[in-house]
């Protein structure tokens, strides 16, 4: 069958996991949700593209894909071969001593054309994967997180002379090899303290894993599907700058999250049950109670099937294969799709920001911070901006209007005044007369800018020079009639 299509933004972290991270076909599919196969013919593409890692400034979205998939030539096919007896090899595996790879080695020798082991493995999985059976989940040091938050709430008391009270919500993550546990409370769980709450959680594993697994909220997973789950944004983002990337569950499928799932039983027996009779006054306090019960959970209770705490198995698994915290702690940005108007401006929360005049009516992307409004068109920057309040104003940058639009921006009050002034004393009255007639600049410096233009004769370089002879003298008798009353029109 042809070769999938990515998106670029995941063929850009296919490429990120495989020279950066020095990860295999596998482990790159499994952290962007992609087949083995497709990942291997990316890469392959890129190398007859001509493209290496990393790809340069001027390598846009749309430069990406014309080199990988228009350049590409021919597509690949799909070869038959012969099909396995995936429920013998499946019994055969039962027995003692017996792997995959002895099956492949028989399977191979009956069939020469067939299968290669990597594909092999993987229709074997796939297949296996359709058995009601439940396989226990043995997870690698240092490789997953997972995040979710417990169903049940911590009640705050917010004034207490009403009694009025509000709920905070429990978030949790553990780490998978080691069970070692974090809670923190916070008001919602909107992105923003979804976001907040993870960066809490790595500062306080003192690392980042390899897969960050959340449920499929929304909060985390735009569009839930097994195979091709679309991922928030600003979460995906977040992700990548601690070197993660995100694997969520697949919808329906409870025991895979079995492991965030006990973690949250455990947090809502150990930390709720024990809080049920204090009355809290500040989301400060119920964080500092979560903190005192976490430590008697994480280093003093001893598992008994180990004989060991959670810290202890942490420093001895998670902690030495957790990547290091980048020097810079994330900055939230938050995603959103709009489209240029007519005026080249774009609407972020009621206030209106520039793009260069030629994308009017284009759709793009804004990456939205706490200080910065930064403007992508297919994956290239196009504007950035200091973020401004939500007043209705406009924020422009004089480079993004088009020649005609700057040179008719350029007439401001003050320079109709000092332009009139240069004509005489009585065109200048007349100007100061008409600055009240309207309110809206445009329609103030509307009359007066004709009334001054008329007055000059553009140079060759598209400045006004004064007018000379009968040009001053004929409009200086009507500047006076005009002050004086006797014109109306």
């Amino acid at each position: 069958m042809p070769a999938e299509r990515l998106k670029m933004r995941r063929v850009r972290e296919i490429l990120r996991h495989r020279f950066e991270g020095g990860l295999g076909h596998k482990s790159i599919a499994a952290r962007v949700g992609a087949a083995p196969s497709t990942v291997r013919e990316t890469l392959r593409r890129l190398e007859r593209a001509g493209l290496s890692w990393p790809l340069g400034d001027d390598v846009s979205d749309a430069v990406l894909e014309a080199a990988l998939y228009k350049a590409a030539g021919t597509k690949t096919g799909h070869r038959r071969s012969a099909e396995p007896d995936w429920g013998h090899f499946h019994r055969e595996l039962k027995r003692k001593h017996v792997t995959l790879q002895i099956l492949w080695d028989e399977y191979i020798g009956l069939h020469p054309d067939g299968y290669r082991y990597s594909r092999y493995c993987d229709l074997y999985r796939g297949w296996a994967l359709k058995l009601p059976v439940t396989m226990r989940q043995d997870h690698a040091a240092g490789e997953k997180l997972f995040v979710d938050y417990a169903g049940d709430t911590v009640t705050v008391v917010i004034d207490r002379l009403s009694g009025k009270t509000r709920q905070a919500h429990l978030f949790v993550a553990v780490l998978g090899a080691s069970s070692l546990s974090f809670a923190h409370a916070r008001w919602s769980e909107t992105l923003p303290d979804w976001i907040e709450c993870h960066l809490l959680a790595l500062e306080a594993f003192g690392g980042a894993p390899a897969l960050l697994v959340p449920d499929n909220a929304k909060v985390a997973v735009i569009k839930a599907c097994h195979f091709d789950p679309q991922v928030n944004r600003t979460y995906a983002g977040m992700a990548a700058h601690y070197g993660s990337a995100v694997l969520p569950t697949r919808p329906r499928r409870p025991r895979d999250k079995a492991k965030v799932e006990a973690a949250v039983r455990i947090v809502e027996r150990w930390l709720l049950g024990r809080l049920r009779h204090r009355v809290f006054y500040s989301l400060a306090d119920v964080n500092a109670a979560i903190v005192e019960l976490l430590t008697d959970l994480n280093d003093r209770r001893v598992l008994r099937r180990v004989g060991r705490t959670r810290r202890q198995l942490f420093e001895e698994l998670d902690h030495p294969a957790l990547r290091p915290l980048p020097v810079e702690r994330y900055v939230f940005a938050e995603w959103k799709i709009r489209r240029a108007g007519l005026d080249y401006h774009v609407d972020i929360d009621k206030h209106y920001y520039s793009v260069p005049y030629r994308f009017a009516r284009e759709q793009v992307e804004a990456r939205i911070t706490a200080n910065t409004i930064e403007i992508f068109y297919k994956g290239e920057r196009i504007a950035a901006h200091r973020r401004s309040s939500g007043n209705g104003k406009h924020t422009t940058t004089p480079e993004h209007m088009p020649s005609s639009h700057r040179r008719f921006a350029d007439w401001t009050i003050e320079r109709i005044s000092r332009e009139a002034s240069a004509i005489g004393s009585d065109v200048a009255l007349l100007c100061e007369r008409i600055w009240p007639i309207g309110r809206i600049p445009s329609k103030v410096t509307g009359p007066a800018w004709a009334l001054s233009v008329s007055s000059k004769r553009l140079s060759a370089r598209g400045s006004m020079r004064p007018a000379v002879g009968h040009w001053k003298s004929a409009l200086e008798p009507m500047d006076r009639c005009a002050l004086s009353g006797e014109m109306r029109n």
